[in-house]
């Protein structure tokens, strides 16, 4: 998957201008049918070869929102990322 927009997202748009690859969409385009911003995780390259840390979470004003996921095959992901941390959705940016 690659980084996860939880529920706390107050759909303010900061993330999706600063997605390079356009990964995220709005709560309208939300396949799940919440009511947030959704990263689709077969577009997702965690900013990899783009930036030091995924813009999304950078641009994001809310503490904990954006959160690390589960690698997709065949995607880029962060090495320096653990298992643990995408395992327990360990938020990208942690103040």
């Amino acid at each position: 998957m690659a980084v996860l927009i939880t529920d706390i997202c107050i759909n303010c748009a900061a993330c999706i201008d600063e997605c390079p690859v356009e990964a995220i969409v709005d709560e309208d385009d939300n396949p799940t049918g919440e009511d947030c911003y959704y990263v689709y995780p077969d577009k997702c390259v965690e900013c990899v070869g783009y930036h030091d840390t995924p813009a999304c979470a950078e641009a994001c004003p809310t503490e904990g929102c954006i959160v690390w996921a589960d690698c997709v095959e065949g995607m880029p992901c962060r090495e320096d990322i653990s298992e643990e941390a995408r395992a327990n959705r360990t938020p990208v940016i942690e103040d």
